[in-house]
């Protein structure tokens, strides 16, 4: 059955196996996930697409790209953009109560919205630990020859509970813009998501899940990002977070 939360992202459901608590051990925790919902027909969002590309070489952050679809009747369908990509941009809002959907817009760590190319603003964010502190739950995972074993460590809180998302990303895209906005532009997207998927529930205590690396194939995807989220009827804070290789 798909899972409840399909509402606000196109998840496919996966036969996750969790074969009980395991130490995840030492790994890299990223300070920060930023996700960009932008679009191929705005015509603020280039300066975004260009900071977050500069972002994604830092190693503590996690830069995500979700292209939406709203902006497609100006002219140019964006070759890259999801539906579920603006649920959940929409979700996000829900849960704010805010109501603020726009291109570019960023959210850091599931918790934080703000214009994604103000730059000064997005480095407060991802550095400020009273709002977007690093995220507390370390992930490790593992691409072997016919699946990923993903490690996830206890939570340091006691209580906690979140889901675990796959996300297959396709790391550098170009793209040749011939009408609309952004008419005659050639722009660079980096680490597009092009599917999500849901591994599993996450009860707060250490866990092993194994998934088929058949789901890291979609859109020309060439490798992947780990995202543990709460939810409380939608997206909330993102707790941990994994880059797979060459992030």
């Amino acid at each position: 059955m798909p899972h409840p939360s399909s509402r606000w992202l196109l998840a496919v459901p996966l036969a996750a196996v969790l074969v009980g608590p395991r130490a995840a051990g030492a790994g890299e925790t990223p300070r920060a996930v930023v996700e960009l919902f932008t679009s191929q027909g705005c015509a603020a969002c280039p300066a975004a697409d260009r900071l977050v590309g500069e972002l994604a070489r830092n190693p503590d952050v996690i830069v995500l790209s979700l292209p939406v679809t709203y902006w497609d009747y100006l002219g140019w369908k964006d070759t890259l953009a999801s539906r579920a990509f603006t649920e959940r941009q929409r979700a996000y809002a829900g849960m704010r109560g805010d109501r603020q959907v726009y291109t570019p817009q960023a959210v850091v760590n599931g918790a934080v919205t703000l214009v994604g190319s103000d730059r000064a603003a997005l480095e407060r964010s991802i550095h400020d630990p009273g709002t977007a502190a690093s995220l507390p739950v370390a992930i490790r995972s593992e691409v072997g020859p016919d699946s990923i074993a993903i490690d996830i460590a206890p939570s340091p809180v006691p209580g906690r509970r979140a889901e675990l998302w796959l996300l297959p990303v396709a790391r550098t895209r170009e793209v040749a813009i011939v009408r609309g906005e952004n008419r005659g532009r050639t722009m660079v997207y980096r680490n597009v998501v092009r599917g999500m998927h849901h591994v599993g529930p996450w009860s707060g205590a250490a866990a092993h899940y194994e998934v088929p690396r058949s789901l890291l194939r979609p859109g020309e995807a060439d490798s992947y990002v780990l995202v543990l989220q709460a939810e409380h009827g939608g997206p909330g804070r993102i707790l941990g977070a994994a880059k797979g290789p060459g992030l």
